[in-house]
């Protein structure tokens, strides 16, 4: 089957362009699939995606850039370059703020899957957050009641327009129950999100120097490193023991200049790190230095493919009490040491507690490590393409005088 997905990917760096660029790599290994069309978003200019790919053995990949980030065009031009590509399957990976960081330009994006499904294609949505669980407010997306209300009222709706594809998949058990009871929907399925790649045990022994905290990320609004800066330096305070706080990835798109303003306000805190962007074969690095994975989230937000990630490279955790996280933990088998969202203190006490002794860092890390390995991401794709394949059959077996009716 050729299939066409519309997601961002690296370069790129828009939310989700991690989790795409894997999920695309093991649609391609499948035998299922002879070609991936990649409907990305436009990079900026002096920026590429590589040329099209037709390595021996796997699918080939076309990357054909067609919407762009904060554009009210995006349905408009997604449903062209769907229609002029062709495919067996239409597959949508999106979360609430994929198409904009402003609420009328990204709801209007959000009507893609219906406006390709009403071109012909089986459309399919992979859904990371649904608005029900989301603090709207946190997420950069409402400033205040009223408008939370408004974004929410319009946010059902578009919910009920997405949930108009073929095929809704969610990451988060709590997600089906809210979509089927709310909205009746029953074509929803849970996809848990998997780890990326299979990797081999880590030694969960840390290079010389300096014991790395890490967070990972795309920062500013339902990640914020402030609370964290104010821990590290509790931490720094409460013993002699060097340390570095690393701060790996970018502002999000709906908070630009974040970073740079925190780095200037924090610029007193001694050993904190700002590594930019980081590309896709720094990643393996950067986590194998860390001695803890820090998640300063102070919001559900879906499930996070970093916490897989550290999970997939052995790492101690540290995660902020809260309901997704929480639930996530427990299904999938990760744990970690817990702390009160956006509490600088609880949360350099859950650090503290996984960096004084070696020892239980490791058993933390290997227990983290196994649950990552139970689930992998090629697994979960196979999930997909078994629904795919009996909804192609079942719209094959349609008589001709049914569809007509239909119509």
């Amino acid at each position: 089957m050729r299939i066409a997905i519309i997601s961002t990917y690296p370069p790129g760096t828009g939310h989700l362009n991690e989790f795409g660029f894997h999920f695309v790599n093991h649609l391609r290994q499948k035998p299922e699939v002879s070609e991936v069309i990649l409907l990305a978003d436009h990079l900026p200019d002096g920026q590429n995606y590589p040329p099209d790919d037709d390595t021996h053995g796997i699918a080939p990949l076309r990357i054909r850039p067609c919407w762009r980030f904060g554009a009210w065009t995006n349905t408009l031009t997604i449903r062209q370059a769907a229609a002029e590509a062709n495919a067996d399957v239409v597959l949508f990976n999106l979360q609430f703020t994929t198409f904009a960081n402003r609420r009328i330009p990204g709801a209007l994006g959000l009507l893609a899957p219906w406006a390709v499904k009403s071109t012909g294609p089986l459309t399919v949505v992979l859904l990371h957050n649904i608005m029900e669980t989301v603090d709207l407010a946190k997420a950069g997306v409402a400033g205040n009641s009223l408008m939370e209300r408004i974004t929410r009222f319009f946010g059902t709706r578009v919910t009920r327009m997405l949930l108009q594809a073929d095929l809704v998949a969610v990451t988060i058990p709590k997600y089906v129950d809210i979509l089927t009871s709310k909205y009746e929907a029953e074509h929803v399925f849970l996809a848990p999100h998997g780890a990326f790649e299979q990797m081999p045990e880590s030694s969960y022994t840390l290079p010389d120097g300096p014991q790395q905290i890490m967070t990972f990320g795309k920062f500013g609004t339902y990640q914020k490193v402030e609370k964290l800066i104010e821990a590290f330096n509790i931490l720094q305070k409460q013993s002699d023991q060097p340390f570095e706080l690393v701060i790996a990835g970018t502002n999000s798109p709906n908070t630009p200049g974040y970073l740079e303003n925190v780095q200037k306000q924090y610029a007193h805190v001694s050993n904190v790190r700002y590594t930019g962007h980081i590309d896709e074969a720094d990643v393996p690095r950067i986590f194998a230095e860390a001695a803890v994975v820090v998640f300063p989230h102070n919001s559900n937000t879906g499930s996070s493919s970093v916490l897989h990630q550290a999970g997939s490279y052995g790492k101690a955790i540290a995660l902020p009490n809260l309901n997704d996280f929480t639930e996530l933990s427990k299904a999938e088998g990760y744990t970690g040491s817990f702390f009160v969202p956006e509490n600088a203190p609880s949360m350099a006490a859950a650090i503290r507690q996984l960096i004084i002794s070696p020892q239980h860092r490791q058993q933390i890390g290997r227990r983290n490590f196994l649950a990552s390995n139970s689930l992998l991401m090629s697994e979960v794709v196979d999930w997909y393409l078994l629904h795919i394949e009996r909804l192609l059959v079942e719209r094959s077996t349609v008589p001709i005088s049914a569809t007509q009716e239909a119509n």
